[in-house]
């Protein structure tokens, strides 16, 4: 990525440019995922555009990008304070029946727990 790409994206105001920028250059964007995720990181304020970048992500290639999904999941949990985003992850990620399989998947995965417990806070699990 060049430097004035760079520049710009590091002006974006709620991370829509950098995930504009990952939709986009996809196919060229792994050797610069991890400086597009961490301006997101920084920019994205509710949490929209890290999780729609993991959730992106996450159908091109949920193994290639594993480690790049994980981070923009951490921050999306961490800034999708109003739940509005959240839910579609979980579906999208962990299935439809999710909620079926909550135990079983909250001990496989922190970040799976970490959301269902934000989403269902009286949860037994």
């Amino acid at each position: 990525m060049e430097e004035d790409v760079k520049k710009k994206l590091s002006t974006d105001p709620d991370g829509l440019l950098t995930y504009e920028y990952i939709a986009n250059h996809i196919d060229a964007v792994k050797p610069d995922l991890d400086w597009l995720v961490g301006n997101m990181e920084k920019v994205d304020l509710t949490g929209q555009f890290v999780i729609s970048a993991a959730r992106y992500l996450f159908a091109i290639d949920p193994v290639g990008f594993a480690p790049n999904i994980d981070r923009l999941i951490k921050a999306g949990i961490e800034k999708d304070r109003e739940h509005r985003y959240l839910g579609d992850m979980l579906q999208q990620m962990f299935g439809p029946d999710y909620a079926d399989r909550a135990a079983e998947l909250s001990a496989a995965d922190d970040n799976f727990r970490r959301i269902y417990k934000r989403l269902y806070p009286t949860s037994a699990i």
